[in-house]
């Protein structure tokens, strides 16, 4: 099966945008009931993560210490001025895989997918892989 292309435009310079339900609508729209859903952003400021989509909370303390682990602003040699969202990036990764069956993600009941965006705001790519 062909990959996805979705879009996502992002309004800050950070933040986590959750794509779980247009994720969910892919694979639901893709027929398969058991295999795997592989996620990836093509950019090298902006990754993928899984994690609690129940309390808000629980993204703003993730960013809030990814701040504390990587500064904005540091000693950085990157000409362009953002190093750290490469650096976050790297933290984060820029993909993820999850099982499929009985045609839905096995998500945990309180996990989402998110779009980790560090140097926006931005037009983004994500490519949904189902096999």
């Amino acid at each position: 099966m062909p990959a996805t292309t979705l879009r996502v435009a992002t309004g800050k310079p950070i933040e986590f945008i959750n794509i779980t339900q247009r994720i969910k609508r892919i694979v639901q729209e893709s027929g398969i009931q058991e295999g795997i859903c592989t996620i990836y952003v093509p950019h090298t400021t902006c990754g993928i993560t899984i994690n609690e989509a129940a309390d808000p909370d629980v993204e703003r303390d993730i960013l809030k210490e990814l701040g504390k682990i990587v500064p904005l602003h540091d000693e950085y040699l990157h000409a362009e001025g953002n190093s750290a969202a490469h650096i976050k990036t790297s933290l984060m990764g820029s993909n993820s895989s999850i099982p499929i069956s009985d045609g839905r993600l096995l998500l945990g009941t309180w996990q989402g997918i998110f779009l980790c965006e560090f140097d926006g705001p931005r037009n983004r790519k994500v490519y949904v892989q189902i096999q």
